[in-house]
């Protein structure tokens, strides 16, 4: 690694402790103030072993001060709100992570499982009410722990919406062609089945590789917990301080739960990685099944009336159809945004509606084309 590179990661080590550190002086929770010094004085120790490499490539270099643009962030923070040095601290603290596994690898090392534990404490203390940032707290991280209905109703109103506007724009780019019905009918089914299993796949390959990952974690922390329990009861001290524990009830609980090993791990696993060790992320079977019939419902409503009707009757029953459809889809996204029912149920029409236009026209200059 060049020096250059070397001073870039020293000053972001400096400049990240020096943040910690402001934050904490503000703090009117006790708990807060010693999560946040505690983050400030590792990030120190890593710029002295930073510095450390430095000094082999230049003997004479000296730690540098916190950076104007740390400065300049801080100022912007006491009329502004804090919110965004916090979100550019766990954004940091991520990219650290990152970097940790990335470089470990490379040299051949074994990840310890450790890497992202600073970004947990730091999201931890996001999350805590008694945080003194003025502003909203930080939206752009989600829970880990999200409601099972939540993730069901937004897997079923995203599945049929896609269904209905793919097949839909499909249905209408063949039918502006001035194609036989059976032809709309047999690229209709075909899209469907396409579409379906490939929406299918993809769920099932996502939620497989998240149980999967889920699992590796799981697997990465019960060695550490058996090569370093000590370490990980800090890290777990910190994270329940993070939370709002006063010291004393944090290490009472860390204590319990490392009586023995088992509680130790799902504690770990719990607080540190987020982790339903029941389900590791649900069922791949149930999400790739419920995609495809999700998909398939949402297909089949613009592509039914040309099973029974044909030319512009068909169209339109065609188009009716979906635009009650979207409609619906509309609505219901609207449990999920809280926007109103009919601004977001006539914008879902129009979306639909345009592209479905778009791919009718495409069809009939495609089709004229063809028959001249």
């Amino acid at each position: 690694m060049d020096s250059n590179k070397l001073k870039d990661q020293l000053q972001t080590e400096v400049d990240t402790a020096f943040l910690y550190d402001s934050i904490a002086a503000i703090q009117s929770d006790d708990n807060l103030t010693r999560v946040l010094r505690g983050l400030s004085e590792i990030e120190k120790g890593h710029a002295k072993q930073m510095l450390d490499k430095v000094l082999t490539f230049d003997p004479n270099y000296k730690m540098p001060l916190p950076s104007g643009r740390a400065k300049f962030q801080l100022k912007l923070g006491k009329y502004f709100g804090y919110t965004s040095i916090i979100s550019s601290l766990s954004s940091t603290e991520k990219q650290f992570a990152v970097n940790a596994i990335k470089n470990k690898i490379e040299s051949g090392e074994k990840p310890t499982g450790f890497e992202h534990n600073h970004l947990n404490i730091i999201e931890a203390v996001n999350n805590n009410a008694a945080l003194n940032v003025s502003g909203s707290f930080l939206s752009k991280f989600e829970s880990r722990h999200k409601s099972v209905g939540g993730n069901a109703l937004r897997a079923a109103v995203l599945g049929s919406n896609d269904g209905l506007v793919s097949n839909m724009s499909l249905v209408m780019g063949v039918a502006g062609a001035a194609v036989s019905n059976n032809t709309i009918l047999l690229t209709g089914i075909a899209g469907l089945l396409a579409g379906a299993i490939s929406m299918a796949l993809g769920e099932w390959l996502s939620v497989q590789s998240s149980r999967e990952l889920n699992q590796r974690q799981i697997d990465l922390e019960t060695e550490e917990l058996e090569a370093s329990p000590e370490e990980e009861k800090k890290e777990l001290i910190l994270l329940y301080q993070a939370k709002g524990m006063n010291i004393e009830e944090a290490k009472k609980l860390a204590e319990k739960a490392f009586e023995n090993p088992q509680t130790a791990i799902d504690a770990i696993i719990t607080e540190e990685l987020g982790i339903d060790k029941e389900e590791l992320g649900g069922s791949a079977w149930e999400a790739a099944i419920a995609s495809f019939v999700l998909f398939s419902i949402g297909a089949i409503i613009p592509l039914y009336p040309f099973m029974f009707l044909d030319g512009k009757n068909a169209i339109l029953l065609s188009v009716g159809s979906s635009v009650v459809g979207l409609f619906g889809i509309g609505a219901a996204i609207t449990l999920l945004t809280g926007k109103s029912i009919m601004f977001s149920g006539l914008r879902q029409v129009s979306f639909g509606l345009a592209a479905a236009a778009v791919t009718y026209g495409i069809g009939s200059l495609i089709g004229v084309s063809l028959a001249g």
